[in-house]
C-alpha cells in the first residue's frame, strides 16, 4: 500500500503536467462545493481549458487564518497556488461559515452574528488579495445558499450542525448578504465576482426546489442543476477577462 501512494501521486503530476501542455489551466480553490467544476457538462463547455480542482471538504473562510484548522485548507490552497502557472483562480469558500460556524461562534463567544460575519468576511478577503498579488486573475463564486430544511437532523451534515437554531431563512438572509458583501469588495479591488444568488432563490425566500439534491442526505446541489446556472456567467467572465 505505502510502495502504492508515490506511484499513485507521479502519475496524477505526470497526467497534470500533460493537461497543462495541451490547455490553460484555471485553478479552482474551495470547499466540497466547489466540485462543481468536475461536472461533466461545465468540462465540456471550456474545451480549450481545464479547471485543476482543489476542493477540501469542511474548508471555511474564517478558518483560512487558523494555521491549527482541522482541514488545513489554507495551507493545501497555497501550495496549490505555488505549484501553478495558472493566470486564472477562481474561488469559492462560504457555505460552512454562512450555515454554521458563524452562528455557532456568535452563541459560543456571545458575539453578534454580525461582528462575527465581518471577521468571516475580513479573512475571506485577505486571502483574495493574496492570490491577487501573486499577480493571477482571480473570479470569486458566491456561497450556496443553504439547503439544509428546519427540523432536519439527520444525515451527517445536518446532525453536525443541529446544535444552531438559526432557521433556513436566517441561515439564507446572511449568505446573501455574506454573497453582496464579498461581491461588493471583489468589485471595488479589480476582481470579478459570479453571484447566483438570484439564480437560486425560489418562491419562499430559501434555495429553489429544483437546486435541491435527489440524495436527501447530500447538501450540495443538484450538480446538473447547478451546472445550469453556472455556465453561462462563467463563460462571460472567462471569454472577456
Amino acid at each position: 500500500m505505502k510502495r502504492q501512494r508515490p506511484i499513485r501521486k507521479l502519475k496524477k503530476r505526470l497526467v497534470l503536467k500533460i493537461k497543462r501542455m495541451l490547455r490553460e489551466e484555471i485553478l479552482v480553490l474551495g470547499d466540497s462545493h466547489a466540485s462543481i467544476f468536475l461536472q461533466k457538462d461545465i468540462r465540456r463547455s471550456f474545451p480549450k481549458s481545464f479547471f485543476h480542482v482543489i476542493n477540501v471538504g469542511g474548508a471555511t473562510a474564517s478558518g483560512l487564518a487558523n494555521p491549527r484548522s482541522k482541514t488545513q485548507a489554507y495551507q493545501r490552497f497555497r501550495e496549490a497556488l505555488a505549484d501553478t502557472p495558472a493566470k486564472r483562480v477562481i474561488v469559492m469558500l462560504g457555505e460552512v461559515d454562512t450555515g454554521f460556524i458563524i452562528w455557532y461562534r456568535a452563541k459560543k463567544y456571545n458575539e453578534s452574528v454580525e461582528r462575527v460575519t465581518e471577521k468571516a468576511i475580513k479573512i475571506y478577503t485577505d486571502f483574495l488579495l493574496e492570490i491577487q498579488s501573486r499577480p493571477a486573475s482571480v473570479l470569486c463564486i458566491s456561497t450556496p445558499l443553504p439547503t439544509i430544511q428546519d427540523g432536519n437532523d439527520w444525515g451527517e451534515i445536518a446532525t453536525e450542525r443541529k446544535e444552531i437554531s438559526a432557521t433556513q431563512i436566517e441561515r439564507t438572509e446572511l449568505t446573501l448578504r455574506f454573497n453582496r458583501q464579498v461581491q461588493g469588495f471583489c468589485e471595488s479591488h479589480g476582481m470579478a465576482f459570479i453571484n447566483l444568488d438570484a439564480a437560486s432563490l425560489g418562491p419562499a425566500g430559501t434555495v429553489a426546489s429544483r437546486l435541491l439534491n435527489s440524495n436527501p442526505n447530500d447538501h450540495h446541489y443538484e450538480p446538473e442543476a447547478y451546472a445550469r446556472i453556472l455556465i453561462e456567467p462563467l463563460k462571460h467572465q472567462l471569454t472577456s477577462s
